[in-house]
C-alpha cells in the first residue's frame, strides 16, 4: 500500500500526536480530546486526520475494555448509547456536507473549548450543578450528553467531556466511571467505522498511514505506564491541553481565513 503524498512535516507531528494519545491512555486513563486530529489537521484535511486515527484508537480501546471488563455499568450505557448513535450520524453528515475549512474551524472551536474546560473545570461544575438541582440526571439528559459525545467523537475523537458531564453527575465510583467510559467509546469508535467507510475516510492511503503509525500505540501505552510513576497527571495533562489550545487557535485562524 502506497502512502499518500503528505507534507514532510506531517509525519513527525503525527507520530508525536499518536504517542501523546497512547501515553495519556496508558498512564492516566484518558487522552486530551481532539489533540491528535487537531495536530494532524494543520497539515492535512481534518477528515483524513480523523480517518487515520480511528483504526489506531480502535486498537487502543481493546486494551482498556480488557482491563475493565468486570467494571462497567450496563444501565448507563443503555441510556447514553442511543443518543451517541444519533450524534455519530450527525457527525457523519457534517463530514460529508461541510467544506474542509468549515470542518477545520469547527475542529478548532472544539479544541479550544475542551482545553478551557480542562483548566476551568467546566465539566465538573456542570455535573455538580445538574446533580444538586434535580438529583441524578435522568434518561433524557443521558441521551443528550451521549449525543454530544457521539458528535464530537465523530468529528475529532473527542467525546470525553460530554460523556463525563452525565457520568460524573451520577456519582459513580472511579473504577466504574473508567470502565463504563472504556466500553462506551469502544462501541462508539467501532460504530464510527461505518460512516467513515462510506465517506471514504478509510481509504487505502489512510489505512496505510494508520498501519505505518500503529506500532506507536503499544509503545506509547507502555511508556505511559512508566510515565505514570514519574510525572503527575496534572502536569502532563496541563501541558497536553496547552498544546491543544494553541493548535485549536491555529485551526480557527486557518479555517476562518482559508
Amino acid at each position: 500500500m502506497a502512502l499518500p503524498d503528505y507534507p514532510a512535516a506531517f509525519y513527525p507531528v503525527a507520530a508525536f500526536a499518536i504517542l501523546i494519545t497512547a501515553i495519556s491512555k496508558g498512564g492516566f486513563g484518558q487522552a486530551p480530546g481532539a489533540l491528535a486530529v487537531s495536530l494532524m489537521a494543520m497539515f492535512i484535511a481534518p477528515p483524513e486526520a480523523a480517518g487515520i486515527m480511528l483504526p489506531i484508537l480502535c486498537a487502543m480501546d481493546l486494551f482498556g475494555v480488557y482491563a475493565y471488563r468486570h467494571s462497567w455499568s450496563r444501565a448507563h450505557l443503555r441510556i447514553m448509547l442511543p443518543g451517541a448513535l444519533v450524534g455519530i450520524v450527525l457527525g457523519g453528515f457534517a463530514f460529508g456536507l461541510l467544506p474542509v475549512n468549515a470542518i477545520r474551524l469547527l475542529l478548532g472551536i472544539i479544541a479550544v473549548t475542551f482545553a478551557l474546560n480542562q483548566w476551568l473545570r467546566l465539566t465538573e461544575r456542570i455535573a455538580a450543578r445538574m446533580a444538586n438541582r434535580r438529583g441524578k440526571p435522568g434518561p433524557v439528559a443521558g441521551a443528550f450528553w451521549g449525543g454530544v459525545a457521539g458528535f464530537t467523537s465523530t468529528l475529532a475523537h473527542a467525546g470525553g467531556p460530554p460523556f463525563a458531564i452525565y457520568m460524573l453527575a451520577q456519582k459513580v465510583d472511579k473504577t466504574l466511571f473508567v470502565g463504563t467510559a472504556a466500553v462506551f467509546f469502544i462501541v462508539v469508535n467501532y460504530v464510527k467505522l461505518v460512516p467513515y467507510y462510506f465517506l471514504g475516510q478509510l481509504n487505502v492511503g489512510n489505512l496505510a498511514t494508520a498501519l505505518l503509525f500503529s506500532p506507536l500505540a503499544p509503545i506509547g501505552i507502555w511508556f505511559g505506564v512508566w510515565v505514570h510513576r514519574r510525572i503527575s497527571q496534572k502536569t502532563f495533562l496541563d501541558a497536553s491541553y496547552a498544546l491543544l489550545l494553541v493548535t485549536g487557535v491555529k485551526l480557527i485562524y486557518d479555517g476562518s481565513t482559508g
